[in-house]
């Protein structure tokens, strides 16, 4: 399996300052790799381009499906 770079992970910034919340980086093939910001050396879940819009279109109400 081939693996996937990630770029710099970010917190939202409606994260609370107690680190209890997952972080975002983009990753080279367009879609988005997740963390938990407590365990940044752990596992990754990796969401292709297409998955990850269509998650977040759901999170502001845009659900097209």
């Amino acid at each position: 399996m081939k693996t996937q770079s990630a770029g710099a992970f970010r917190k939202s910034s409606y994260s609370a300052q107690s680190g209890d919340c997952v972080e975002v980086a983009p990753i080279s093939t367009g879609g988005r790799a997740i963390r938990d910001s407590k365990n940044p050396a752990g596992p990754h879940l990796l969401f292709p381009a297409d998955a990850w819009s269509a998650f977040t279109d759901a999170l502001k109400g845009d659900d097209r499906s």
